[in-house]
């Protein structure tokens, strides 16, 4: 059965965003070359470059791929509990344990801010996984388990010390003392039992 031109170009794309992951998260973004990526990928530069247009665009590609991930994995552990607390904690509990992935801790909290710009990976986060903090610190102000008060501020605060969290633990933080402050800043949001 003959491939079509449609079918190559999405296993071109594949190939590359694979090998691209592989590098950026093994060397860091400034000591992968667009061209050995390729080569490894068994496409030609051409194909590369035709697929992302630079090493940034690949680079774009790969973040934006680790992100929607990493949302995807928070999302999954928040979405096993139906009591809204145990979701926040849970969610905030995948994020962080995130920083433990030698692909997210390179990719997303070392090189992607310096790589992407604060603003562009902010923009990034919110997409894939801020958008579910700030949905259960709805329900949970909604429902009287924490204060009445405007969700996106504290929203960022949290995604911020998060963040934060994460990137001491990408240098070697301690990830259960992490996650114990986490519960000891979050306990002191709420309000209900």
């Amino acid at each position: 059965m003959a491939v079509s031109r449609a079918e190559q170009r999405a296993a071109t794309r594949r190939a590359l965003l694979a090998e691209g992951r592989h590098r950026f998260a093994a060397d860091g973004y400034h000591h992968v070359v667009l061209a050995e990526v390729a080569r490894a990928a068994g496409v030609t530069k051409g194909a590369a470059y035709h697929h992302f247009d630079s090493k940034a665009g690949l680079f774009r590609a790969v973040v934006s791929e680790v992100q929607r991930e990493l949302g995807e994995r928070v999302a999954g552990s928040a979405d096993r509990h139906e009591d809204p607390w145990e979701r926040l904690r849970a969610g905030c509990g995948a994020f962080l344990s995130a920083g433990t992935d030698p692909a997210v801790r390179r990719i997303l909290l070392v090189d992607a801010p310096t790589v992407l710009g604060w603003d562009e990976w902010r923009a990034m986060d919110e997409e894939c996984s801020a958008r579910h903090l700030a949905e259960v610190l709805t329900e949970l102000v909604a429902a009287g388990y924490i204060a009445d008060q405007p969700v996106e501020p504290l929203a960022r605060l949290l995604s911020g010390a998060m963040n934060e969290a994460a990137l001491w633990i990408a240098r070697g933080g301690d990830p259960r003392a992490a996650e114990q402050a986490l519960d000891r800043l979050l306990a002191g949001l709420r309000t209900a039992p």
